[in-house]
């Protein structure tokens, strides 16, 4: 997914909060937020908005001397999902369909992200994700693509949102590689947040050898990208691989919650919608089959995009 100039206030809003997490003083916080505006000014128009948050990321990493601003936060999610994780399993347990629970509970777990999102109620969404409808929902070919596949590859979204993520494999037939960053960005998954939710137990867990937010393959390592175009079946959550990997193909499959109105309009469904969507190869466009309604948001709002520039 390319870059709009919609994105730039939210790369200076994700620089200020991360800085302040870090403790930053003002002049720091000054600091970071000219350096961003530099990195936003020179940026490629081709760059998708991981390519740019990776950048600004390392920016606030640098200046304020701090190799992981989102610690503290992620130890705290991860506890608190933790807490529900008793009630999460017997939600899963005393369902008819147990799969379609658990699919439900992993994308639940998706609010956990505070790039776009710094407040949230864990419960409530998950009440609400359990009782909402899909705006994109592939979960046919879900099944059927995992009635075949030997293995499955997960993609890692964010810590915390890893106990939810633990839920779904549990229910899966199949082994299971979890893959998670190689260093700390926002509160994405690393190693060890993934064994604080207790991942290790249910699968094999393994790093991307990258850094930036999402799956970008070419800044992966050698041994994941083997890995990856290994793949029989691979599982992608949350915003950023969507924004990396959309045009995969339809061995993807994307379990989100649209949270980000660019993302929203980018895959065709309103901002809060639940989401499960197989991917596609470049030039496809869908023909609207299982997809829902489209976003009803004016594409007007967003006219302010790279092409114009040219």
């Amino acid at each position: 997914m390319r870059t709009y100039l919609d994105c730039y206030p939210c790369f200076l809003r994700q620089a200020l909060d991360a800085a302040r997490k870090a403790g930053a003083g003002v002049e720091q916080q000054k600091a970071v937020l000219s350096r961003v505006l530099d990195v936003l000014r020179e940026v490629e128009p081709s760059s998708t908005p991981p390519e740019i948050g990776y950048r600004v990321h390392r920016i606030v990493r640098r200046v304020v001397n701090d190799g992981d601003p989102y610690q503290a936060a992620k130890e705290a999610s991860t506890h608190q999902a933790l807490a529900l994780y008793p009630r999460l399993k017997a939600l899963v347990a005393q369902a008819d369909e147990p799969l379609d629970i658990a699919v439900r509970l992993s994308i639940a777990g998706n609010i956990i992200d505070l790039g776009p999102a710094q407040e949230y109620d864990l419960w409530s969404t998950v009440e609400r994700v359990l009782a909402q409808s899909y705006a994109v929902d592939d979960r046919l070919a879900l099944r059927a693509a995992l009635s075949s596949a030997g293995q499955v590859l997960y993609l890692a979204d964010n810590a915390g949102e890893t106990v939810f993520d633990r839920l779904l494999i549990e229910t899966l037939d199949v082994p299971v590689t979890y893959a998670v960053k190689g260093g700390p960005v926002l509160n994405d998954a690393t190693r060890e947040d993934a064994l604080a939710a207790g991942v290790g137990r249910v699968a094999e867990i393994v790093d991307t050898g990258s850094d930036a937010p999402g799956t970008i393959l070419d800044w992966c390592s050698e041994e994941f990208r083997h890995l990856y175009e290994g793949a029989e079946l691979v599982v992608a959550k949350g915003q950023a691989n969507y924004e990396t990997l959309s045009e995969e193909g339809p061995g993807v499959f994307f379990l989100l919650q649209a949270k980000c109105p660019i993302i929203a309009r980018d895959v065709g469904v309103p901002v809060g919608s639940i989401v499960l969507k197989q991917g596609t190869t470049p030039g496809f466009q869908p023909d609207g089959g299982s997809h829902g309604n489209p976003c009803p948001t004016d594409k007007s709002d967003y006219t302010f995009q790279w092409e114009e520039r040219k």
